[in-house]
């Protein structure tokens, strides 16, 4: 009985080893399985990752025609009033916790972060425990900081308080922990982000697209705008605004495909159409623009430049009303597709009305144009999205000036006098006014210099205007759109007021 259990023993021993060598010994690769251990080894690793940062702020395209429709510049338009629900629950001020286009947004902002969270888990050591320090590492991961500064502001703009991390990318178990975030936390790491990314990025970067300290300091002074800390925006925003940037001439010039990444871009979302994109399940996640596609004007033949769409987006007649006679603006922003017709006979234009909301009028900055997309061409549009330029800039900075502790009305009038003057290409419409005159006189040039662009819904909103000035707008509820409901019934997220 002791030698059977002694010989026992050693079996059993023999086997523990065995399977302890085996659990030891396994390789993943032999089960096809890809772990971080495949990551980040070397420096091109590194930079490849950091690319894949950038894909998910494409992934927001629709972020910029709902800053417009949300607001009083533009219709939803479409085939009817079923068409692009999302978007019309929007316009009509019937939103619903369930709204796609929300959830679009909340799910590619969040991807975004979690992409460069991962990048700073292994910013010092990658996943083997192994320093790979190469030139320009610090500046790389500016451009991370940036990236995610832009993710959660776009977040707090659109839903207020919302989770916050920082330090890892999140796993499915982690769902249920989250909590929401106060406002104010988010944008403190938000600016936590932009100032550590502008203490590394350099002011040029030779590769169109790529995030520099310029952009840095433009969206810091915009995130401090909106937090009312005008003091702090003015001297920010006063770095680009004596920067290398100059406006464009002939605004049109700058909705060009020949204009993008111009003197007067500081940050812009790049599209391209090099690697055609088919897949209608994930539209606004290939390469192109697919916001594009949605201003065309529905039917649209003949030899005009301009490519048939969809008729959403559509501007209000209030918009085109609201530009002064002989301000260039008007006719690059919104296109009268009947006066078109009437003054290029040439083109032999026809088209279908659109069939519902029907204004007459079109996004001309993002009309879609023949040539400009391929592939599954209604998903592969090139366009970028001109997201920050050096008008915006001196706008913003005029309007920290005005609204500073001690106001200095004299720079705020010279900022808005350089836009206004390319508008109207003369010195005859300079503006003279201080005070809330001249505040008041700002933002209505925000309006119509950025028309079309995504920023006239939260200017509304940050300035306390939105109820006064939207048809629908409930003060108390809409400043903010609804958390998405799979974010309430999975991590039981608490839901904005009024949802």
């Amino acid at each position: 009985m002791k030698n059977i259990l002694k010989i026992a023993g050693v079996l059993l021993f023999i086997i523990t080893i065995t399977s302890c060598k085996k659990w030891v010994d396994y390789n993943p690769h032999d089960d096809y399985k890809v772990t971080d251990l495949d990551y980040l080894k070397t420096e091109s690793d590194y930079r490849t990752m950091v690319v894949s940062t950038y894909s998910p702020i494409q992934w927001l395209n629709q972020a910029v025609p709902i800053g417009d429709i949300a607001s009083d510049n533009a219709v939803t338009g479409g085939e009817n009033a079923s068409d692009v629900l999302g978007l019309q629950q929007i316009d009509d001020y019937t939103i619903t916790t369930n709204n796609d286009y929300l959830t679009e947004i909340w799910s590619s902002a969040y991807e975004g972060i979690n992409r460069v969270n991962y990048l700073g888990q292994f910013k010092d050591k990658n996943p083997a425990g192994l320093t790979i320090d190469f030139a320009g590492k610090d500046a790389l991961y500016g451009e991370t900081y940036f990236l995610r500064a832009y993710y959660y502001f776009t977040l707090v703009k659109f839903f207020g308080d919302v989770p916050l991390f920082t330090n890892k990318r999140l796993s499915i178990t982690d769902s249920r922990s989250l909590k929401r975030s106060s406002k104010d936390d988010v944008y403190k790491q938000i600016e936590l982000d932009l100032n550590n990314a502008i203490a590394v990025l350099p002011p040029t970067n030779a590769q169109a697209g790529r995030i520099t300290k310029y952009a840095a300091q433009a969206l810091l002074g915009k995130v401090l705008l909106y937090e009312n800390k005008f003091d702090a925006a003015a001297a920010m925003l006063e770095n680009v605004v004596n920067g290398p940037f100059t406006l464009v001439q002939n605004f049109g010039d700058i909705f060009l495909q020949s204009g993008e990444n111009g003197p007067e871009s500081i940050f812009e979302i790049q599209y391209s159409n090099l690697s055609p994109y088919y897949n209608w399940g994930g539209a606004t996640r290939g390469q192109g623009n697919y916001a594009v596609q949605q201003c065309g004007i529905r039917g649209l033949n003949g030899s005009s430049p301009y490519a048939a769409g969809w008729s959403t987006n559509l501007p209000t007649l209030e918009l085109a009303k609201a530009y002064a006679s002989g301000d260039q603006r008007k006719d690059v922003t919104v296109l009268d597709i009947e006066v078109y017709k009437t003054a290029h006979p040439e083109f032999n234009i026809s088209y279908q009305v659109a069939p519902y909301k029907n204004t007459g009028l079109y996004n001309q900055k993002y009309l879609p144009r023949k040539g400009e997309t391929s592939g599954q061409p209604e998903l592969n549009y090139l366009n970028n999205y001109r997201t920050i330029r050096y008008a915006d800039v001196l706008l913003m900075a005029a309007e920290a000036n005005n609204r500073a502790t001690t106001p200095n009305d004299n720079k705020a009038q010279t900022y808005l006098n350089k836009v206004r003057r390319r508008a109207f290409n003369d010195l005859l419409h300079d503006v003279t006014l201080t005070g809330t005159a001249l505040k008041q006189v700002i933002w209505d040039e925000r309006r119509l210099e950025l028309a079309m662009e995504g920023d006239r819904f939260f200017d509304l909103v940050r300035t306390g205007r939105a109820a006064t000035i939207i048809a629908g707008f409930k003060a108390g509820k809409n400043e903010l759109f609804p958390i998405p409901q799979k974010e309430v019934d999975i991590s039981q997220l608490t839901q904005n007021p009024g949802y």
